[in-house]
């Protein structure tokens, strides 16, 4: 097949599809696939390691010309394709589609329009009651425009169950909707230089946005003397998180280290006593399997699809979520217990060997696309 792959996201840059689209662009060539991929980008990027066509467009652009050369540029590559695997860049990649018919397969991970409202503060419901309550008018238009564009695929590919069942809510019949788990890179761990320290370390790995719900946790922290918090990721809440820690009194304590490669990932995994995800939502969270393969404790909140890979006491520790005092119970007892957090750090690395294979995910997402070629 030849495959017309957009995503807003892609290395250099952080987060779910940045990492996904490149490992499976590769994994299709592997296996006698051309791909191309269509993506955003801050600036200029050497693509030429990549035995893959990378298209890259400037995200500093104007919204409408952007969008406009995006179009163009998905319904070029589209041409020379069977199938358009999107990953993201969903309006485009269906406007696009109705310039070129070919057919449309979505990876959906998220809730842009929620997504969106939060970072913004438009709403301060969950992802579950936003499905369902009433917004304002102009954030009600921003989510019928998701289902509208979703309902557009012919068949959408979802990483958890709970987002089959949030998808579904959008109109999408339910035998256009397949649950492929995903699964981590097991990167070779890089070594990372940190500053020594006396006591237990905590890490947070992922996008700096309002529901990771570091804000909490930095609190707990303040309280506990003997821990540090190592953060790995950027987003829009840095400034904020910063002057937190600072308000805090936790400069010396909280290390801001910003985008980090999978293999450092892998390595500050390693260093940690324990990864904690305090997330208000998540549609299946890469990051607890990447501490899996570390052999990193996970804590993590009972939201989304997190509980479809953490099993409580078994292969990590589920939390409420928005419960401050949980959470610093819960840090508490995970790092006074080493005996606890050898069984759920074995426990992780069985459940990652039994049920989130690479190999397993690449045959079920060829087996989608391949089903929706011409």
């Amino acid at each position: 097949m030849r495959i017309c792959l957009p995503t807003g996201i892609f290395p250099p840059d952080i987060g779910g599809p940045a990492s996904y689209v490149p490992r499976i662009a590769k994994a299709l060539v592997e296996r006698g696939h051309a791909v191309e991929v269509i993506t955003l980008s801050d600036a200029p990027h050497d693509d030429t390691p990549y035995p893959f066509v990378v298209q890259r467009i400037p995200r500093g652009m104007a919204r409408l010309p952007r969008m406009a050369r995006t179009i163009a540029r998905i319904a070029q590559a589209a041409r020379r394709a069977e199938v358009v695997f999107a990953n993201g860049l969903f309006i485009e990649a269906v406007l696009a589609r109705g310039l070129v018919r070919r057919p449309l397969v979505m990876k959906v991970v998220g809730d842009w329009a929620w997504e969106r409202a939060t970072l913004n503060r438009q709403t301060e419901d969950g992802l579950e009651g936003f499905q369902t309550r009433r917004q304002r008018p102009r954030i009600e238009m921003v989510k019928s425009l998701r289902a509208w564009v979703t309902r557009r695929a012919q068949y959408v590919i979802v990483p958890s169950r709970f987002l089959a069942d949030i998808v579904a809510q959008w109109g999408v019949a339910r035998e256009r909707v397949s649950v492929i788990y995903n699964a981590p890179d097991l990167a070779a761990a890089q070594n990372i230089e940190l500053p020594p320290f006396g006591g237990m370390t905590l890490t947070v790995v992922g996008r700096l946005v309002p529901h990771k719900g570091i804000v909490p946790l930095l609190r707990v922290i303040s309280t506990i003397p003997s821990v540090r918090l190592l953060i790995a990721g950027e987003g829009p809440s840095r400034d904020a998180l910063e002057k937190e820690t600072a308000g805090l009194g936790l400069q010396s304590r909280v290390i801001f280290l910003g985008s980090q490669s999978r293999e450092a990932v892998a390595g500050l995994l390693g260093q940690a006593n324990l990864m904690v995800l305090n997330s208000t939502y998540e549609g299946l969270p890469h990051v607890v399997l990447e501490a899996f393969a570390a052999g990193t404790p996970v804590l993590a909140t009972r939201v989304g699809g997190t509980p479809e890979v953490v099993e409580h006491g078994v292969s990590g520790w589920l939390i409420s979520s928005g419960d401050e005092a949980e959470l610093g119970r819960a840090v508490r007892l995970l790092l006074e217990d080493p005996a606890l957090r050898d069984r759920l750090r074995e426990g992780g690395r069985r459940m990652l060997t039994q049920r989130f294979r690479w190999e397993t995910l690449v045959e079920q997402t060829l087996a989608v696309l391949e089903g929706h070629t011409k």
